[in-house]
């Protein structure tokens, strides 16, 4: 075979690949549709491996990629494919560079029998090698059952398309996008392929490459409304907040925002009891945050826990992280949620406290009760009045300021700057910890 015949079949092979829907997903995802293939003419049985591995950058960094080729058997997980995928999170190891993976496949080739256990171990054994090292994005834009839902599920965050089906039940029961949304499976969702990449390039614009740089600053813009009292309008710059599982533990809201330019971890409570989907949504989040140094900012308004193994969950969280932590109590922060989120249990940097605040070891109710308790029995306007005057005189911000118990009472119009002079201050934080392999609250 001449060399002219050579190129043109090579040329032929790489139309054959560029045309499949797997290759176009991947010029949505990299910058101008520009990447680099990895073992780009692997085989697998009589054609090309069912998946194509790919590194190039996404908003101006370096990522590696890959998109399962339902167009090649179905995207069925192989030997090839898996040893394209241990290749690739190989390489992320080694350059400390993000991981997206865009996954659509059927299942597995079964002729390879238990071989397929083997591939689909080591990739999940690359998936958790790689947790805290690099960020590691899942897009599900078809389907991804069984094991291979577990390897979706193994990344930080996993954005799912209005069709795709994410459940560990191989015939797909119970993985629709809404089930993912509900049960806090996913993070992000799409009605489209198109808008579910597009998701994933801007949740890469907050990541730092790896838990050893930082985070990726932008140009600073001005809060939409720095009057208002909604903190995501008033403190962070203008259309900068990308919140995450609305649609889970509603009585709390996470995601990512821009202070200045600086990316920052936001919590906040919406003043009710956190049940134990809030107080899960809120400790992994701060454990991704902590895992990146990427500070943490809690907008603190509860009336408590609800759940106590949850509760322990979120406390160990914040208590773990070494990450800068400062904290804004905007209502309500009394005994245990107080400690957990604000407190020396939480080993918080910054605590600061609107001046409507309210901050006590009980509840005013309760308070009010050890207090007066001769008086208690009265008729029920009394007692109301009494626990108005509990609430003024024992929990106000003032009085937890004067102990100690936060640094600064502050109208809410000054938040955000206020914010960015401590977030400055502690930009230099180091913390050392007792030598361990790892804690053991789950």
């Amino acid at each position: 075979m001449s060399m002219e015949q050579k190129q043109q079949l090579l040329s032929q092979a790489k139309a054959a690949i560029e045309n499949t829907s797997a290759y176009k997903n991947l010029q949505l995802l990299f910058d101008g549709g520009v990447f680099s293939e990895i073992d780009a003419y692997a085989k697998s049985e009589n054609g090309y491996a069912e998946v194509i591995a790919a590194y190039g950058m996404a908003n101006g960094c370096p990522i590696f990629a890959f998109a399962q080729n339902s167009d090649i058997a179905g995207g069925a997980m192989s030997t090839a494919q898996a040893a394209k995928l241990k290749k690739l999170y190989s390489l992320a190891v080694k350059t400390g560079a993000p991981v997206v993976g865009l996954y659509d496949s059927t299942g597995a080739r079964l002729m390879q029998g238990v071989d397929m256990l083997s591939s689909f171990g080591s990739i999940l054994n690359s998936v958790s090698t790689l947790s805290g090292v690099v960020p590691q994005i899942s897009v599900v834009l078809g389907a991804c059952l069984g094991i291979g839902a577990l390897n979706a599920s193994g990344a930080d965050f996993v954005i799912l398309s209005e069709k795709a089906r994410l459940s560990l039940a191989t015939n797909g029961e119970g993985g629709s996008c809404e089930d993912a949304e509900n049960y806090g499976l996913s993070h992000l969702t799409a009605k489209n392929t198109e808008e579910a990449i597009e998701k994933a390039r801007t949740l890469l614009g907050f990541m730092p490459s790896n838990n050893l740089s930082p985070a990726p600053a932008a140009d600073t813009d001005e809060p939409e409304d720095p009057q208002n009292t909604d903190v995501i309008k008033s403190v962070f710059d203008n259309g900068s907040f990308l919140e995450l599982q609305s649609a889970f533990g509603k009585n709390a809201v996470v995601g990512f925002a821009r202070l200045y330019g600086s990316v920052a971890g936001m919590v906040k409570t919406n003043g009710q009891t956190l049940l134990q989907d809030d107080c899960t949504k809120i400790a992994r989040f701060v454990k991704f945050c902590d895992a990146f140094t990427i500070p943490v900012v809690t907008f603190a308004d509860s009336k408590g826990f609800g759940c106590l193994k949850a509760a322990s969950h979120l406390t160990a969280a914040y208590a773990d992280a070494t990450t800068v932590k400062v904290t804004v109590i905007t209502g309500e922060a009394y005994g245990a949620f107080y400690v957990a989120v604000a407190g020396s249990g939480a080993n918080t940097d910054v605590t600061l406290a609107w001046a409507n605040a309210a901050i006590s070891p009980l509840p005013p109710e309760a308070g009010a009760a050890i207090m007066w308790e001769d008086k208690m029995n009265a008729p029920r306007d009394t007692r109301q009045e009494l626990v108005k005057t509990y609430k003024e005189k024992e929990c106000s911000a003032f009085k937890a300021a004067a102990n100690g118990y936060v640094q600064d009472v502050i109208a809410p119009q000054d938040t955000r700057n206020k914010l960015f002079s401590a977030l400055d201050m502690l930009s230099g934080k180091r913390v050392s910890r007792l030598p361990k392999k790892h804690g053991t609250i789950l």
